[in-house]
């Protein structure tokens, strides 16, 4: 396959030639369509469902997964990690166990699912942070029963989000960093000291910052400012056009640095569905015109409606950032905190790339055909 297309790094018209799976050659290229662009595929740490597939669900099916993989491919990402949320434990086990299957089956499959992201159930039960998170299920973190989740997982959980003001939750971070597994701040209504203990223990990231918080808050202080504050964390975010209004994405992504802010599209099992109400997470949902989630007659989101191309061509407008960073906050960014290798457009490199159309201050549209 040979894609005539910019280079997102240093927007010189090039041409890349795959073959077997991989870059076989990069060079200069005169045929490069104006407004496209080529780079590594995108990278989600955070991808709950779709199109009305639950990952939190033992009755996943492989065909199921791959609906999802699928879609996301659609959109540019070329891996991701699957979600399992907040449910009884033996649901989370099932669900594990139901990817495992999934993956197994399926090398491709096994290849664009690197790992697992447990968000929850260790979460604050106060409406607001809590999120669309059942609250009979919320729960103080417990090793002996994680360990049980991780085995279900083959050992591929590599993401827990946890809120630390939850008892025992340092000395549980400490666990998850000794086994390389990386904590997350997240849905979380801690004070300051209690987000720095959470650093000292190990978290390293806030998952979609900004969300999964009360509908208002103290001017200062507040679990927010201390987060940005806080340097060890790094920050994921949801700049989707609904979960964060633009001067917040502006803000958040001056106050961590390009360098330590990478992108979530959040996408839920009602992603890509059309307007309506629904019954998922034991909650009613509501899929609202535009695409927006919502707990049903609540303000409170409930995962994303979107997908990570949408993302990036939205930070760009909001934070004021190149499309270089843009890209590489969903490409290389997640992978790094991942511990995961991060690819390049080189020779030798895989050829998971994707190729789009993107003016400035436009969106940014995946070339259908484009990623090899």
């Amino acid at each position: 396959m040979l894609i005539h297309a910019r280079h997102y790094a240093t927007g010189e018209p090039v041409a890349v030639e795959t073959a077997g799976g991989v870059v076989a050659a990069v060079w200069p290229s005169g045929q490069a369509p104006p407004g496209r662009w080529v780079a590594p595929a995108f990278f989600d740490p955070q991808v709950n469902g779709a199109l009305g597939v639950n990952f939190t669900s033992p009755d996943l099916t492989p065909e199921q997964v791959r609906i999802v993989a699928d879609e996301c491919r659609r959109h540019g990402v070329g891996a991701f990690l699957p979600t399992v949320i907040t449910s009884a434990p033996e649901v989370i086990e099932g669900a594990f166990v139901a990817l495992g299957r999934a993956r197994a089956a399926d090398p491709e499959l096994a290849r664009r699912l690197p790992g697992y992201h447990l968000e929850g159930p260790f979460f604050s039960p106060d409406d607001g942070p809590r999120g669309a998170h059942p609250r009979e299920h919320v729960r103080d973190p417990d090793w002996d029963l994680f360990r049980r989740w991780q085995d279900a997982a083959g050992g591929l959980i590599r993401m827990v989000t946890l809120a630390p003001e939850r008892p025992g939750a340092p000395p549980f971070i400490e666990k998850l960093a000794a086994a390389g597994v990386v904590a997350a701040v997240g849905h979380t209504a801690a004070a300051g000291d209690t987000i720095r203990a959470a650093a000292d223990a190990g978290a390293r990231v806030s998952t979609h910052l900004g969300n999964g918080c009360h509908a208002a808050l103290p001017r200062h202080p507040n679990y927010l400012w201390d987060q940005l504050a806080e340097d060890r964390l790094w920050m994921s975010l949801i700049p989707d056009g609904h979960h964060l209004p633009p001067a917040v994405v502006k803000v958040f992504v001056r106050a961590k640095g390009v360098e330590r802010t990478l992108l979530t599209c959040d996408a839920g099992p009602l992603a890509g569905l059309p307007p309506g109400r629904y019954r998922e997470w034991g909650a009613d949902l509501e899929v609202l015109p535009g695409g927006k989630v919502v707990v049903a007659g609540t303000p409170y989101l409930a995962g994303g409606g979107h997908f990570t191309d949408t993302c990036v061509g939205t930070v760009i407008r909001a934070a004021g950032v190149s499309l270089t960073d843009a890209v590489e906050m969903t490409t290389a960014r997640p992978r790094q905190l991942l511990g995961l290798p991060v690819p390049t457009l080189a020779p030798g490199q895989p050829a998971d790339l994707v190729v789009f159309e993107w003016e400035p201050g436009g969106d940014l549209r995946v070339v259908a055909d484009g990623p090899a």
